[in-house]
């Protein structure tokens, strides 16, 4: 019968790694430091790890919960989960799911098929996929997202600096603050919108232009051949 050795090794809380398994899974917890670990099929877990993390599984899922600085990881197909970190996060999976939940940074996240949701998060996001759906909710931050064959819903509570959808052929639902300025630039097939209070510009069924309170932050959303559901509070 085939054998299998799996290890579990206590070590001071600051330091750093270099780990490798042929299949099996990674689990780093409570560390400060560089890390770097690599599985070809494993899952990779990550708790409660600051410094330099880096980490790619060839088909595994990664979960990564209350980490912070330097995050990035990679799974060839498996989905990701992450969740209450802060800092420079860098997500990529090939094919599966993107779930995030209250994350503060600089969040750039990607998958060539699985769906995008993201909730609770602030600072800047970028949510991609080729694919799937996205589904953002309850932002605080600047936002770029697209996908070429799904739809996008994105619920802004609070402004960044920009917005910017993009959508091929799926529909395209955004809501927004309407206390700010804002310069709108959406295109598509077809666009409806509720009542645009204090706007300056023009309004046409393929096409809204024009400055909101005054103008003051870019949203540009590009629908292609499918639609725009925009929905100022």
């Amino acid at each position: 019968k085939a054998l299998a050795i799996s290890y579990k090794i206590y070590v001071p809380k600051e330091i750093s790694t270099n780990l490798t398994t042929s299949g099996g899974n990674i689990t780093l917890k409570d560390l400060v430091g560089s890390q770097h670990f690599v599985t070809s099929g494993g899952n990779l877990e990550i708790v409660r790890l600051k410094g330099k993390i880096y980490g790619v599984t060839s088909g595994g899922n990664i979960f990564v919960k209350d980490s912070e600085e330097d995050l990035e990881l990679t799974t060839s197909g498996g989905d990701i989960s992450a969740d209450n970190c802060t800092g420079k996060i860098h997500l990529v999976t090939s094919g599966g799911n993107l779930k995030l939940s209250k994350l503060n940074g600089t969040i750039d996240a990607t998958t060539s098929g699985g769906n995008a949701i993201a909730t609770d998060i602030r600072g800047a996001l970028e949510a991609h996929t080729s694919g799937g759906n996205v589904d953002l909710r309850d932002l605080y931050c600047s936002v770029a997202a697209s996908t070429s064959g799904g739809n996008i819903f994105v619920s802004i509570k609070e402004m960044g600096s920009y917005i910017r959808v993009a959508n091929s052929s799926g529909r395209i639902e955004l809501e927004l603050p309407g206390s700010k300025g804002l310069d709108l630039k959406l295109t598509a097939s077809k666009i409806t919108t509720t009542q645009l209070n204090n706007f300056s510009g023009t309004i046409e069924e393929d096409e809204i232009k024009g400055k909101l309170n005054g103008g003051g932050i870019p949203v540009t959303v590009k629908g292609g051949s499918g639609r725009i559901s925009l929905k100022v509070n």
